[in-house]
């Protein structure tokens, strides 16, 4: 169990989570745009909010990464199962309640369910489990995570599988 595997683990991770879930609205399974949500916090201008959106995505793997590590380290163990198990709790924790309750009530172009027609946000708020991002959002979403978890379970453990 390394540390600096961890940290490799989550920069490919994220990679991986951040590809998968392009993927998915490429294919129109979901219309959620990370990056993009993240970005428009800072600038209104979509392409400098896509730039931001991503740099802020994966210092946020990175620290994902360690949060990993403290699991790994506190239990004893590492590898691809434990990773992708800490993957499904990101995700929940992810999908649940930093992207559905906190980030629109912190989110300064998101509307929320008090937004009235009077004002016009740039994004609409994700709903439970991300249902206005499309039905499959959620579903991506949990993959996404299962597998960013694997890898870096997998790079923290020396590729071993449990």
């Amino acid at each position: 169990m390394t540390f600096w595997g961890t940290l490799a683990g989550g920069l490919v991770g994220t990679v991986v989570l951040t590809s998968s879930l392009q993927l998915a609205q490429s294919l129109g399974l979901t219309r959620m745009d990370l990056p993009l949500l993240l970005g428009t916090i800072f600038s209104t201008d979509r392409d400098r909010a896509n730039v931001l959106g991503y740099a802020i995505h994966f210092a946020n793997g990175l620290g994902f990464a360690l949060l990993y590590a403290f699991v790994f380290f506190a239990v004893g163990s590492a590898g691809w199962l434990f990773g992708a198990g800490l993957g499904i709790v990101h995700a929940l924790f992810a999908g649940g309640a930093l992207i559905n309750v906190l980030l629109p009530a912190v989110h300064p172009r998101m509307g929320t369910v008090y937004t009235d027609a009077e004002e016009a946000p740039i994004l609409e708020p994700p709903g439970f489990m991300l249902r206005n991002y499309g039905p499959y959002s959620a579903l991506a979403n949990v993959v996404a995570h299962v597998v960013y978890g694997a890898i870096v379970g997998g790079f923290a453990g020396g590729f071993d599988l449990y």
